[in-house]
Parts: C-alpha cells; structure tokens; sequence
C-alpha cells in the first residue's frame, strides 16, 4: 500500500507537464490565465514546503505553539499583496520584481543587485533546506542514503519544472495542496489520540517532556515554561511578542509582497480579481499550519523526548547524526512511528509533495530571473527559445550549488532548521522590503536613494550575518560569550532596526539629490548628479556628492540616459 500511494502520486505529475508552455508568458507566466482558487493553493503550497513541514514542526518541539504566529501574520500581509501591491505590478506590465524596480526607477544596478541577492536567498534560505528537509524526512522514514535521496527527488523535481513552466507549476501545487492538508490533518489527529488531548493530558505530557540522557547543571533539557503561550516576554522570550508582530511583519512583507516565488502566482491571474480572490483563499490556507504542523512536532516531542528532544550530544548524534539536537526529525519520527500501512505511505507523499511543490516553485522563479533580469542583459538579441533553453539550465547549476550547501544546514542554528532559515532571511530580506513599501508609497524615492539605501542595509546586514557564522550558538551548558549585537538583539529586532535604517538612508539620499522629473514628451530625464538642495546640512551634501560620483562644488550634470515613465507606480504613489 505504501508503494502504492507514492506511486499514484508520481503518476499525477506528467498530466501537467501538458500545460502552457510554448511561449514566454506561457512558461514564466502562466499565459495570465489562472484562476483565484489554483493561485491561492499555490500560494500556500508554494511556502509549505518539506522545509517549513520540518522546521516547523521542530521548533514546536523545542519552544512550543509561539512559532506558529510566523503563519498567522501571513494572513493580513497576503491582503497588502492583494490590494495594494499587485495592483501595481500587473498594471505595470512586469514579469520579474527587479524587472518593476527598474521601470520605477531607471537604470539597471538595482535591477541586477536585485536579481543577484534574490538568487543568493533561494539558494542559501529556499532550495537548499528544501532539498535537506525532504531528504531527511525520506531517511528517517525510508532508511535511504541521504544523498540517494536527495539526487531521485531533485531528478524526478527538476525533469517536469524544466518540462512544464509555471502553469505546470501552479497545476501540480493545486493537487498537491490537497495531499499535503488531507495527510498531514490525519497525522494530526492520530497524534493527538496517543498525546491524550482528548482527555486533557496532552499539555502535562508535553511539560514534562524531559530526555533520559542530560546534561549535568543544565535546565536546556527541560520544556519552556511560556510553551503554550503566543506572546512572550520581550527580553528573555524566545520569540519576543514586539517581534513576533513588528519585526516578522518586516519578513513576511518580503516574502509574500516582493518575493519571485509568491508574486509570481498573483502575476499569473487571469485579473486583478482573480489574484485578490487566490490572496484571500491563501491567508485562509496559512492559518492550518498550527494546527497540522506545529502541534504535531509538540505531539512528538511529547511521546518520543528521548529522540526528538536529545541534549547530550553523543546521543543527538546516535539518534540523527547531529550533535546539536533532534528536534528537525520531529515530523517524520511521528510519521514512522503512528502511520499504519498505507496511510504511511500517504504521508511520504504528502513530504514528496511538499519537497516537490516548493523547488519546483523556486525552480521557475528563479530560472524567471535569470532569464529575464541577467541573461538579456548579457544577450540582448535572444530568442524566445534561447531564453527559455537557458532558464533550464540555469536550474542544473541550482541544484548542484544547493546541494554542496547541504552540510553547512546540518550544524547551524542549533539543529534548528527553522531559526536557520528565518535568521538568514531576517539580515538579507529587510532592505528588500523597505524599498518596495517606499516605492510605492513615496513618489519622492529616487533612483540614487534606493541603490545607496540598499547597499548600506546589505552591509549591516552582512556584518551581522557572517558575526553569527563565526561565533555560532553556544550549546547547551556552555556559557554565551557572543557579543552584544548577537546576544541581546534578537533577530526579529533586528529586521525591524535594518528595515529602519534602510529607510532612514532612502530618504535622506533621496531628498538631498534630484527628484525624478517629468516631461512633456512622456520620459522621465533624471541628471546623474547636480548641486545638493540648500536645504540639506553641508556634512550630507558632501557625502550625497561622493556617492554620486559628482566632484565637489559640481553645480549640475548633463541628463545620463532617459527612460519611459512607470506612470502608475507614480500615481499610486500619490
């Protein structure tokens, strides 16, 4: 039976390899003619992944219910997505984001450094603890080498995304939302008989979750006592409650507002109603994780805390070959151990479909990228056929530099997959979103402000990234000799500091170089650099005029280049 469900789940792939595909709008875009009700499943499956199913459900298991308000903020910010931002993309005429960027400010050094960094995050935050998570959940379950593992999927993967386009795509996530929900609520609910939720005991369970083997003058093994609690203390808290709301909003702003992979399905609808339609049907859909992700890696804590919640390091690595800690298997222990036969094989692939869903989306979204935003600035003169030969493989050079990335996941971030995920993305990801609220909500944000506002939250950003390779997480018993910036400043607190200072830098380079002028004829002239306004202090005038390249004491430029006006951005902006 169990060999029998995976194998009807591989027979539904080719059916949407058939899809769309002859054309660029066709294979990057869908042709424009998805419905709400695929996109908003796209939407959810496209973010629930084998990654967020892993590092989810074990992170419930290390800190309890609190990480579940990562899905719950979701559901507001899809509703921006909907009214707000993709409103202005498609009347804009975009494919890609730096594409929109761009057409909103002119030049193209935003465009690459945004094509560039997006491709750096699938990499580091998407396809890489993609390709872990699901080759993990298949070796605890399956007993398959990891990397055997890993090398099936990414073919089986990689064959019908470079085959079928996004219309592909956003088929196949429809029917594979369907199995990931309807598989994991059934694992839900058998977790739940054995945890004794129905008799009131499933919370004293889980306090008492404690491993056999510990270490000595330790409380690290212990549960947290805030476990069942949504908001905490904002110091000592895991996930401080001003940044759960604040400084999440930040993150999920960039990822359901300006990121590829989601944008690109809202881009897809047939109109604009369609793509509210599918961003409502979506923030619905992110509201179940709780209940099918996070719970169930509690559940497993609960039944089974001498795996999944391990302290001691010789017995992590007995357990899941990491020394850091279990809580990743958290999921798949609970599926191996409660799923009888067949319905095992049903939640092999729901994660097949999860694994699967999620690159294939980043698969395309990415090769869209390359594609469009770095490979026809590099061929001008392309065909439709050469771009869409190179988009596929754009997607081999993917999966190989994913996967040698593969075993730096394994030790970081505590065996957490998660807080690897949400930490990198938390020192990237702000600068991104700072731009795209400004762009359009301020008419005044300029070409030079954005640019310099980015490359300095970039630099922050960087610095406090490659401090917390260096200095990593001290295990348990060990005391924290990290510096300041990284013991004290949680990284949701820190998204929210970088998305202000990013702004901070737009609008002050903005407002002391030139505003983005119109004509009469319909293009925007734009000097590359003339004399600071009066009205800014003599100290930025001097730096504003470095940055530009204008020597001092310039008094104006000659206009550079001309570009057609995004005419909507602007009056969206008003």
């Amino acid at each position: 039976w169990d060999s029998s469900t995976i194998d009807f789940f591989f027979s539904s792939s080719p059916v949407s390899i058939r899809a769309n595909r002859g054309t660029i709008g066709g294979y990057f875009l869908a042709g424009r003619s998805m419905t709400w009700w695929p996109i908003g499943a796209s939407l959810m499956s496209s973010n629930v992944g084998s990654g967020l199913f892993i590092g989810l459900a074990g992170t419930g298991a290390a800190g309890g219910i609190a990480v579940g308000g990562f899905e719950w903020n979701v559901t507001w910010v899809l509703i921006a997505l909907g009214w707000i931002f993709v409103p202005v993309y498609i009347a804009a005429g975009v494919v890609t984001m730096p594409e929109y960027l761009r057409k909103r400010f002119g030049g193209q050094r935003i465009r690459i450094y945004m094509s560039v960094l997006s491709l750096v995050l699938y990499i580091f935050t998407k396809i890489s603890t993609d390709i872990f998570s699901g080759a993990l959940f298949i070796q605890v379950s399956l007993g398959w080498d990891l990397y055997v593992s890993t090398v099936l999927l990414l073919v089986v993967t990689a064959v019908y995304t470079i085959a079928g386009g996004l219309a592909a795509v956003i088929y196949t996530d429809a029917l594979q939302t369907v199995i990931m929900v309807a598989g994991a609520f059934v694992l839900m609910f058998l977790g739940k008989q054995h945890w004794g939720i129905c008799t009131g005991g499933g919370g004293e369970k889980y306090s008492h979750a404690s491993p056999t083997l510990t270490v000595a003058n330790t409380s690290c093994h212990l549960p947290r006592a805030d476990a069942f609690h949504m908001f905490r203390d904002p110091i000592t808290g895991d996930l401080p409650w001003p940044g759960l709301i604040f400084g999440l909003t930040v993150l999920a702003t960039w990822c359901w507002c300006t990121d590829q992979v989601i944008v690109q399905r809202s881009l897809s609808a047939k109109n604009l109603s369609h793509a509210k339609g599918g961003s409502v049907l979506g923030g619905y859909l992110k509201t179940m994780p709780m209940f099918f992700i996070v719970m169930p890696g509690m559940i497993s804590r609960a039944l089974f805390p001498d795996d999944v919640a391990c302290v001691e390091p010789a017995a992590c690595e007995v357990v899941c070959g990491a020394r850091v800690g279990c809580s990743n298997i958290a999921y798949p222990k609970l599926v191996v151990e409660l799923m009888p036969t067949g319905l095992r094989g049903l939640m092999i692939a729901v994660m097949m479909a999860a694994l699967m869903s999620s690159l294939t989306s980043i698969f395309n979204s990415s090769s869209t990228l390359f594609t469009m935003d770095i490979w026809q600035r590099i061929r001008r003169n392309a065909t439709e056929r050469e771009l869409m030969v190179v988009g596929r493989v754009f997607i081999v050079l993917l999966v190989v530099v994913s996967i040698l990335w593969i075993p730096i996941i394994q030790t970081s971030n505590s065996g957490q997959l998660f807080d690897y995920i949400q930490a990198i993305t938390s020192y990237l990801a702000p600068p991104i979103a700072a731009l795209f609220l400004m762009a359009v909500f301020w008419k005044r944000v300029n070409e030079q402000g954005a640019f310099w506002g980015l490359m300095v939250g970039l630099l922050i950003g960087t610095i406090r990234m490659v401090m917390e390779f260096v200095y990593g997480v001290p295990a348990c018993g060990e005391e924290d000799k990290r510096p300041a910036l990284l013991k004290d400043v949680h990284y949701l607190y820190f998204a929210l500091i970088l998305l202000c200072l990013t702004a901070l830098v737009i609008t002050v380079v903005s407002l002391c170089t030139p505003a983005i002028e119109e004509n009469g004829t319909g293009v925007r002239a734009v000097p590359s650099c003339v004399a600071p306004p009066s009205c800014c202090p003599c100290g930025i005038c001097m730096f504003s005029q470095a940055l530009l390249g204008c020597p001092p004491g310039s008094s104006s430029c000659p206009p550079t280049y001309q570009r057609p006006q995004t005419f909507v951005s602007v009056r969206v902006c008003m």
